[in-house]
C-alpha cells in the first residue's frame, strides 16, 4: 500500500477505534489521522496566539460525530505565531512567535506543547531547528546576533556571534550545515563547532582566532567559530584554511541539493540593490559544522560557479535535477514582476522566466510541491507589482503545472499568502492568504469549501502535520 493510500485508510480507521496509522504513527488524542495545523495570531482578547487542528479529510475543525467541537495544541503560549517548522517524520513542529521570540516545540503525537527554547538573543528575522532538536540556528536583525544553540554533550551552551545586519539562516535537510545572511552584502557566513584538541586555552581576541574566522565564542576556549566563506590560499595553525572572500550579489538564502553535496545560494540581484541576480553553487562539505567531519575546499578562484537566472532569485525549491527559482524581475515600467525560472541541475542552465504573481521584491515566496504534478508558490504586497499597476488580473497564489511547466492558474486576490501546506494524498491544498484559512484543489485549482476550517483571529502559517515526509513543508 502508498504512503499516501495508508493515510486515507487511517482516516476511515480513525472512527472504528484503530491506535495505529501510517508508518507506525500512533493516532493522537484527537483521533484525527489527517491534521493541519494552523498558526493563529490574536485569537482572543486575551490571547496574542494559538495553534488550531482542523480534520483535513472533512475539512472540519470538530470531530466526525460533532462530539469534540474544536481541537488545539494545549499548553501553548506563545505571541503572533508566523512560522511552523513541520517535522512529521519526527512527530514534532517548532512554532516561532514574532510577538515574543518564542520558538516552542509542539508534540504531534501527543498535541501539546513540549518545551520551549531558551537563549534566544531578541527577535528573530530567521530561525531554525535541525531534525534531531540538538542545535538551534538564530538570526536577529535587530540584536545583529547569529544564534547558536547548542544541546549536544561536546561544549553545549548558547553561542552569540556579532555579524551586523544578519537577517536570514539557512540550515541542511540533514542539520549539519548552517548558512548566514547579511542584509545588503554580498558574503556568506557560516559557523563551525570545534573540536576538543581545538577547544585549548585562548588568551582572547582577534589575534589568536583561527585567521579564517570573524568572530569565535566564548573569547577563552571557544565552542564554535563563525567563518566567512572564502577561498583557501592559506592554512592557519589550526587547520583552516582561508584567502580572498568569495563575492556573491546580495545572497539571500540557500537551498540544498538532495545529495547533500552542494548549496545552491540564491543571490537576489537587483531585487536587493545589486547587479544579477543568479544561483551559486558552493560545496557543502567545508561548510559542515560537526567536528571532525567537514572536508574539502572552498574554490580557489575568488568566485564559484554561476547561473544567471535574469527572472530574479529570493527562493528555490528543488525537485529531481530541477531547481524552481522564485523571484521579482524589474520590468520596463519601473515595476517588479513575479517570475518562475527553471534551472536544470543535470546541466546548469537557467530556462526562460515564466510570469508568476508579484510579490514583495526581496522577500521569499512560499513554495510547495502538492498532488497532480503541481507547484504551489504565494507571495506577500502582491498588489505592489507589475500586474495590479497596470490593470491587469492579480493575487498572491500561482499554481503551476509541473508536468508542462506553465501556470495553470493565478488565483484572484485575497491578501498576502503566508503559509501553505499540501494535504497528500488527498488532492488539495490549505494556504493561510490575507488572515484566513482557505482550501484549494490540486486537481484544477478550484476552491474547496472553507466555511468549517475558518478561523478567529490572524491565520498566519499553516502545515500538515500528518504527512509522509519533512518534505511537505512551506519553503520559507
Amino acid at each position: 500500500m502508498s504512503a499516501a493510500a495508508a493515510l486515507s485508510v487511517a482516516a476511515g480507521l480513525a472512527g472504528c477505534g484503530s491506535t495505529t496509522y501510517f508508518d507506525g504513527r500512533v493516532l493522537p488524542p484527537s483521533g484525527l489521522a489527517n491534521r493541519v495545523l494552523i498558526a493563529i495570531q490574536n485569537p482572543g482578547a486575551f490571547s496574542k496566539g494559538a495553534l488550531q487542528i482542523v480534520d483535513a479529510y472533512y475539512d472540519i475543525r470538530n470531530s466526525y460525530n460533532d462530539k469534540t467541537p474544536s481541537f488545539s495544541i494545549s499548553g501553548y503560549a506563545g505571541a503572533l505565531p508566523i512560522s511552523i517548522q513541520n517535522m512529521p517524520e519526527e512527530q514534532f513542529g517548532a512554532v516561532y512567535g514574532s510577538g515574543d521570540g518564542s520558538l516552542a516545540f509542539i508534540n504531534y503525537q501527543k498535541e501539546t506543547a513540549s518545551s520551549t527554547a531558551s537563549g534566544l538573543s531578541g527577535l528573530s528575522s530567521g530561525v531554525f531547528v535541525t531534525r534531531n532538536q540538538q542545535y538551534i540556528f538564530a538570526a536577529s536583525q535587530t540584536s545583529h546576533v547569529l544564534t547558536v544553540i547548542d544541546k549536544s554533550s561536546l561544549n553545549p551552551g548558547s553561542f552569540y556571534f556579532s555579524l551586523p545586519g544578519v537577517y536570514r539562516v539557512s540550515v541542511n535537510p540533514g542539520g549539519t550545515a548552517a548558512l548566514a545572511f547579511v542584509q545588503n552584502s554580498n558574503y556568506v557566513y557560516y559557523p563551525i563547532k570545534l573540536t576538543a584538541a581545538q577547544s585549548i586555552t585562548y588568551s582572547g581576541g582577534p589575534n589568536t582566532w583561527p585567521k579564517a574566522a570573524v568572530d569565535c565564542e566564548p573569547l577563552n576556549a571557544p565552542g564554535w567559530c563563525l567563518f566567512q566563506a572564502q577561498s583557501p590560499d592559506s592554512t592557519d595553525s589550526y587547520g583552516y584554511t582561508y584567502g580572498a572572500p568569495l563575492s556573491f550579489d546580495r545572497p539571500v538564502k540557500a537551498i540544498f541539493s538532495a545529495d547533500g553535496n552542494t548549496a545552491y545560494v540564491l543571490n537576489c540581484g537587483p531585487e536587493c540593490g545589486g547587479g544579477t541576480a543568479s544561483v551559486s553553487l558552493m560545496p557543502v562539505a567545508p561548510l559542515i559544522f560537526l567536528p571532525g567531519q567537514g572536508s574539502g575546499l572552498m574554490p580557489k578562484t575568488g568566485a564559484i560557479p554561476n547561473i544567471t537566472t535574469p527572472g530574479g532569485a529570493t527562493n528555490a525549491l528543488q525537485a529531481s535535477s530541477t531547481l524552481y527559482v522564485t523571484g521579482q524581475e524589474m520590468m520596463k515600467d519601473g515595476y517588479f514582476g513575479g517570475h518562475l525560472t527553471l534551472v536544470n541541475l543535470a546541466n546548469n542552465t537557467a530556462g526562460a522566466p515564466i510570469a508568476i504573481s508579484d510579490g514583495e521584491p526581496g522577500m521569499p515566496s512560499r513554495m510547495i510541491l502538492a498532488d497532480d504534478n503541481t507547484l504551489w508558490i504565494g507571495m506577500v504586497q502582491c498588489t505592489n507589482g507589475e500586474r495590479y499597476n497596470n490593470g491587469q488580473a492579480y493575487g498572491c497564489l500561482t499554481m503551476v503545472n509541473t508536468t508542462t511547466n506553465t501556470v495553470s492558474l493565478l488565483e484572484s486576490y485575497l491578501g498576502d499568502l503566508t503559509g501553505i501546506a499540501a494535504v497528500s494524498g488527498l488532492h488539495k491544498i490549505y494556504v493561510a492568504e490575507g488572515g484566513q484559512v482557505y482550501i484549494y484543489s490540486t486537481v484544477d485549482g478550484s476552491t474547496i469549501d472553507n466555511q468549517y476550517v475558518t478561523v478567529t483571529g490572524t491565520a498566519y502559517d499553516v502545515a500538515y502535520m500528518d504527512a509522509v515526509s519533512d518534505g511537505d513543508n512551506t519553503v520559507y
